[in-house]
């Protein structure tokens, strides 16, 4: 008890709820208690005891990096910094605007499928108003999916199963099963789909999820989060989109966790070396600290830039490129080389999510001129491959446990977990511990499907990126030609006549047969692994 007594004098506020210092009659639960204890016989730590509603108290430790000596305690994730912590009002998932797709993806000749908070949607070009529409994806007649249907030859959005037909307002403009001297039916309110405020910002697709009438006009009151990197023209970066088999919440977790990105993307991305490498990875202690949190999301500041969580979707961080001395930069410094980090992350259905990205920065913009876009999407993509299968099932467990809370699940001791920690505590805080579904699903994650479906590039990115999809269809056209040429090379040389051909052009013929063939086999395998699926083995990298 006197080593528990001499350690536990830095304790420090809770990353969670509590803010309040205990000093006596602290009680812990048994298990974690006990595994103290040991702890702190070994190593020289200090440790937080974080709380809940002022129940279940859990204890977290920061262990030192060496166990052999004495090295200057670290402290848990998060410090209390926090712009109000009175604010009474819950976080309205559905009075937020929300990226659907960028436009570089979109056809305007064709309506487009898309999901958001569980909401079906179909996304359209309307040539007579030069806007993109957003409506929801049910034709009133038998709730037939519009996003399956076209746009006729006046512009209106018309659903193939009868034929109904509306324009941008959501107005039905014709039914032609009604008789042209009855009534006019397709006046009546119930003939209108419902249509959703959108509105077109940094090149995307934006879509306010409530069709209240009330919010018929918010774009004049609200816009979308405004990140300016994204319109300043001396940045340029490609952009993408991607479906994920795992939620909202796991997805923009891991994008804002740099710890793991030597290990679970090794030799997919740089990282700079450790003063000290304690394993081939050289993974390192980060610091990283959140210094606001509000219903509005939070800043973070880590030793190579600044981080911001715009809330609900929205993560960015600021990298200084030639940054030396490990300090902070922030958004508002100048630097000479900037690398912008602009994910947005949309919550799709429970166990779904899409991801919107794009990598704007400052220096070497002539390369994005040169480089076909589906070129950086094939790196792109294997990097977002090579944890894809750890996150699908990470979240299954998660769910398996069937614990109360995220932090009664995942232990989280250093201040690497900081941004992580910020993202649960404002979710805990004011978005209610989840995403808001209105009740439309259970609650329960989709069964796993076999790892080459679950990591399928074709269906969830190919299809709705137009540059990868392009590209797709002329690479599988040349692989054909390619087996074409090998085919109709073998057959003039099998038909011709000995004496009308020389050996030297048999050769030449038979030579480009087997190249054209083995040319189309290399191509074919080419689009497989990059076009629709690439495993990652972490065990042989």
């Amino acid at each position: 008890m006197d080593v528990l007594r001499a350690s536990s004098s830095t304790l420090v506020h809770s990353p969670y709820i509590s803010t309040t210092r205990r000093r006596n009659k602290t009680q812990f639960p048994k298990p974690i208690f006990h595994h103290l204890r040991l702890k702190l016989i070994v190593f020289d730590s200090s440790f937080t005891l974080f709380e809940r509603n002022g129940s279940k108290s859990r204890l977290f430790m920061t262990l030192s990096s060496s166990p052999a000596s004495t090295t200057e305690s670290i402290e848990p994730p998060m410090p209390e910094l926090e712009a109000d912590g009175r604010e009474k009002k819950r976080f309205d998932w559905y009075s937020h605007w929300y990226p659907v797709m960028p436009i570089c993806d979109l056809d305007k000749r064709v309506p487009h499928a898309k999901k958001v908070l569980g909401l079906d949607l179909v996304v359209w070009w309307d040539r007579n108003e030069n806007e993109w529409k957003v409506f929801d994806d049910t034709c009133p007649h038998r709730l037939a999916p519009l996003s399956d249907g076209r746009i006729d030859q006046w512009g209106r959005l018309q659903c193939v199963y009868h034929g109904w037909c509306f324009n941008g307002n959501g107005d039905c403009k014709l039914i032609p099963q009604a008789p042209l001297d009855g009534p006019p039916v397709h006046t009546f309110k119930e003939a209108c789909v419902t249509v959703y405020p959108s509105t077109v910002q940094h090149d995307i697709v934006w879509v306010w999820p409530n069709a209240d009438p009330q919010y018929k006009d918010i774009i004049m009151k609200k816009k979308p989060p405004y990140i300016p990197v994204l319109d300043d023209p001396s940045f340029s970066g490609p952009t993408g989109n991607r479906e994920f088999p795992f939620g909202y919440e796991v997805l923009i977790e891991n994008l804002m966790d740099p710890a793991h990105l030597p290990y679970a993307h090794y030799g997919l991305i740089s990282n700079p070396t450790p003063k000290v490498k304690v394993d081939r990875e050289g993974g390192s202690p980060l610091g990283m600290e959140v210094e606001k949190l509000d219903k509005n999301g939070f800043n973070g500041k880590q030793d190579w830039g600044c981080s911001y969580f715009i809330a609900p979707c929205i993560y960015h961080a600021f990298i200084d490129v030639d940054q030396q001395n490990g300090s902070a930069i922030c958004e508002t410094e100048k630097s000479n080389r900037r690398l912008c980090l602009v994910f947005m992350c949309i919550p799709v259905s429970p166990g779904k999510s899409r991801l919107i990205w794009s990598f704007p920065k400052n220096f070497g913009v002539w390369i994005d001129k040169i480089v076909p876009r589906w070129m950086f999407h094939i790196g792109q993509n294997l990097i977002l491959d090579s944890d894809l299968y750890l996150l699908h099932v990470q979240e299954h467990k998660v769910m398996e446990l069937e614990a109360t809370n995220w932090q009664e699940a995942c232990f989280v001791p250093t201040k690497s977990d900081a941004f992580v920690v910020g993202f649960r505590r404002w979710l805990n805080k004011y978005g209610g511990g989840t995403v808001d579904w209105k009740g439309k699903f259970s609650g329960a994650l989709p069964p796993s499907p076999p790892r080459e479906q679950l990591m399928d590039r074709y269906w969830t990115h190919v299809v709705s990126c137009k540059s990868c999809s392009a590209a797709h269809k002329g690479l599988k056209t040349l692989e054909v030609m390619l087996q074409t040429m090998s085919v109709i090379s073998i057959g003039i040389v099998a038909v011709t006549k000995q004496n009308m051909i020389s050996m030297v052009a048999k050769s030449t013929m038979v030579s480009m047969a087997i190249i054209c063939f083995a040319a189309s086999k290399w191509l074919a395998q080419f689009i497989y692994k990059n076009f629709h699926y690439h495993d990652y083995n972490h065990a042989f990298v």
